[in-house]
């Protein structure tokens, strides 16, 4: 307000008037902010937004702490990682040996016993199937080799067979050590052999289905062959990798059904299926961390058999150069009862890792889609079922066009 001065010259200030109507001064700071000793406001409701400077981002001092995932057995409760999947493998074998290994050494006993058997028979040459084989008419070597084959084939179909239903039942170890429960061979088989039913009819499924794929490409290429002669080959070569990448296509989008049956008691078809919906969109990931895995073990494998296979000629050619024909037998057959039984144990170690890999991707996969790391979690703190698999009875959920996602497990906050 301008009023007269002594001068007659205007002054600028406050009216005049009492203290309480006076105005502030231009420059002082303002009064903005919560009372002195207030939280504030974004600390005063959970669900506020924390302040953000001017590029953006949050205050360094409304950053929330990195909490890890719980992590009670050989995994974290979150979807896995490469290594995560790994080491739990590892992990898995190294806490419950009595399963992983023994099943892993019954699935491998069966060819081991028949390498061994072939080797010493072999091994005397005077009994070589060669010389045995000389005096036989054409009659007699074709039924023998027909029983070969038919002793081989079946030989390949029990093995098969026999593999399934082990490798179903071995990933029960792997799920109860997702929560750090230890689990010997008798209850693994116990909590498995009702299981064993659905995991025959799924090898029947697959080999049947492999057999028809098989003939179907044979006879093709038998009239293929009869009708063009040898220029077929360049039609069959390219058809031939056609058909194995296919087979290989479809042997990872069905790798998880054995554990899909045997954790979650679905039949030989649900279990496929279940399977086939699991690795939507995770074949390459799946394919990248098959083949890694079974490039470790055949490294590994063949790191430990090459020593052996070199002791026949050190033993021969450095510890006796001298001995005779018998000591010769004798050290062969030995070599080959040996080879036999060690290559069983690392078939039987590189059978449990590659078991285990295959159910630590299927629970990865289930965490992805089902939230069944949520679901555990809960298992975990409220103790229930300490004697059963993690992961059985526990409902799946789905989402699809015009269904709302929702949590996977239970209902909404606040019962909604």
């Amino acid at each position: 307000m301008q009023r007269p001065g002594q001068n007659g010259q205007p002054q600028w200030g406050p009216p005049p008037g009492p203290p309480d109507s006076q105005q502030p001064q231009w420059g002082g700071q303002p009064a903005w902010g919560p009372p002195p000793g207030a939280p504030p406001p974004w600390q005063q409701s959970p669900w506020a937004t924390p302040p953000h400077n001017a590029y953006g981002s949050p205050q360094p001092y409304s950053q929330p702490l990195y909490v890890a995932p719980p992590k009670p057995g050989i995994i974290p409760l979150r979807p896995l990682m490469f290594g995560e999947i790994l080491d739990g493998s590892f992990q898995t074998i190294r806490r419950n040996p009595q399963a992983m290994l023994g099943a892993a050494l019954l699935a491998q006993s069966l060819a081991a016993v028949v390498t061994a058997v072939v080797t010493a028979f072999s091994a005397n040459p005077g009994e070589s199937p060669g010389t045995w084989m000389q005096g036989l008419s054409r009659q007699e070597m074709v039924a023998v080799g027909l029983g070969f084959g038919g002793g081989i084939l079946l030989f390949s179909i029990v093995t098969f067979f026999i593999s399934a239903v082990l490798q179903g039942a071995m990933v029960v170890p792997v799920a109860r050590s997702v929560l750090n429960r230890r689990t010997p061979f008798r209850q693994m088989w116990a909590l498995a052999k009702s299981r064993a039913g659905a995991l025959i009819r799924m090898a029947t499924l697959l080999l049947l289905g492999g057999i028809i794929v098989v003939m179907i490409f044979a006879a093709f290429a038998v009239g293929l062959v009869s009708s063009i002669g040898s220029t077929a080959a360049l039609t069959l070569i390219p058809l031939g990798l056609a058909l194995f990448a296919l087979l290989l296509w479809i042997y990872i989008k069905l790798m998880v059904a054995p554990a899909a049956i045997v954790i979650e008691e679905l039949g030989a078809r649900d279990g496929l299926r279940r399977s086939w919906e699991l690795t939507r969109g995770s074949w390459w990931r799946i394919l990248g961390i098959t083949l890694v895995v079974g490039i470790m073990v055949g490294v590994i494998a063949q790191v430990v058999m090459i020593p052996i296979s070199l002791l026949p000629a050190f033993f021969m050619g450095v510890v006796s150069p001298h001995g005779g024909v018998q000591q010769a037998i004798a050290m062969a057959v030995a070599v080959g009862v040996g080879t036999a039984i060690v290559s069983a144990l690392v078939s039987a170690v590189g059978y449990a890792f590659q078991t285990s890999v295959m159910a630590l991707l299927y629970m990865d996969l289930r965490m992805r889609t089902d939230g069944l790391d949520i679901a555990l979690l809960r298992l975990l703190e409220s103790g229930a079922d300490p004697d059963g698999v993690p992961g059985r009875g526990m409902s799946v959920h789905t989402a699809g066009p015009g269904h709302l996602q929702g949590p996977a497990y239970g209902a909404w906050p606040n019962g909604s």
